[in-house]
């Protein structure tokens, strides 16, 4: 009986190695003009979180925001350089633990967030408050850009507009619909998605405000895509949306991010957790923190705690995919904080705040 059990044993370890002994990989894109930083990095953790390797990919000028391809073979990276603004494409070779370039193609000055579709990948570009539409080859290598969506100006009254400041662009859960905020026109726009198209790729649907001088900034969809919660900088709200079949959407609630609206504010990033029960947001500015909020069923959202991120300016952050730990990337202190999650009450840890990393301000984990 003993021998039957130590080979049962043994084979559920050699079955399931990557179980038992997986790591937590994720890539980080950085300011590198004015930091220590170089490029796209490679962080690798342990299962108690702590820091096991930090690994130069790739060289890249200011590859802030990254995106991986559906299936993960790919990386887009925008570099914000002024008006000769960039996105990158690197093929991403996970069992070396490599980045290979393949393209570079121009878009509109700005770019501050990137998303890959099958067969396209879109910027928001901040300065020129725009979206850049451009192709994905079957080798991973970008197209020129295929054509530029324009966000309208603030009408502010005769002959004065205010700003036009896209910020981020995001797919529902389903692919059928793209949507962009954009800070300065206080909107997010919702277009339908022709993953066949080149020409009319996005079709604009509606333009749907928030209150004046909010700056949408961050947002993120529930799993099932019925519930939008979108982080507003400026006036650190959030703002919850139901969404129904066509994409149109519907606010249900505005809460506040922080308790003491004296204090100067800057909201900067939202995930839900894997399990879609719990919401993290971050704000920057006075405070420099991530704030924990219970998620109901009907996509009402309630405060739990808010917690220090021990450093300056957490532009962006990252939930392990078992929803154990957060990870926080301060852009000013180049540093990332590491918290232990509690899953069943979303309540954080701090564990680590000492991983040095020159202006880290996008985290993403693979498989």
């Amino acid at each position: 009986m003993s021998k039957r059990i130590i080979m049962l044993s043994f084979l559920l370890v050699s079955t399931f190695p990557f179980v038992l002994c997986r790591n937590y990989k994720m890539i980080v894109g950085t300011y590198t003009q004015g930091t220590q930083s170089e490029g796209i990095y490679a962080l690798e953790f342990n299962k108690k979180g702590a820091l096991v390797s930090k690994k130069l990919l790739a060289k890249s000028l200011n590859p802030s925001f990254l995106a991986f391809s559906p299936d993960e073979k790919y990386v887009y990276a925008v570099n914000e350089t002024g008006q000769k603004s960039t996105v990158s494409a690197f093929a991403f070779d996970k069992k070396a633990g490599t980045l290979t370039f393949l393209s570079k193609s121009d878009v509109l000055e700005g770019p501050c967030h990137v998303y890959s579709a099958q067969n396209h990948v879109f910027t928001a570009n901040y300065t020129s408050g725009s979206i850049s539409i451009l192709g994905r080859k079957e080798n991973g290598a970008l197209t020129d850009t295929l054509y530029n969506i324009i966000h309208p100006r603030y009408l502010y009254g005769p002959g004065r507009t205010g700003p036009s400041h896209a910020h981020q662009i995001v797919s529902s859960p389903d692919g059928r619909f793209v949507l962009a905020t954009n800070l300065g026109t206080d909107g997010v726009f919702a277009y339908r998605y022709h993953p066949a198209s080149t020409k009319n790729v996005l079709e604009f649907i509606s333009e749907t405000k928030v209150a004046k001088r909010s700056g949408p900034r961050h947002m993120t969809f529930s799993k099932n895509g019925k519930f939008l919660y979108l982080l507003n900088e400026l006036s650190a709200e959030l703002n919850v949306f139901s969404v129904d079949s066509a994409c149109n959407l519907t606010r249900i609630q505005e809460i506040p991010l922080v308790d003491d609206i004296s204090k100067t504010k800057s909201g900067a990033d939202i995930h839900l957790s894997p399990d879609g029960k719990y919401l993290y947001a971050t704000n920057r500015a006075d405070e420099n923190t991530i704030t924990c909020f219970k998620v109901y069923k009907n996509g009402t959202i309630k405060r739990v705690e808010q917690y220090s991120t021990y450093g300056n300016a957490p532009r962006n952050f990252a939930i392990s995919p078992d929803g154990k730990f957060v990870f926080v990337g301060n852009q000013k202190t180049n540093n990332i904080t590491v918290f232990s999650r509690n899953k069943r009450n979303g309540k954080l840890k701090l564990i680590g705040k000492d991983i040095e990393l020159g202006a880290p301000v996008c985290l993403l984990f693979y498989k």
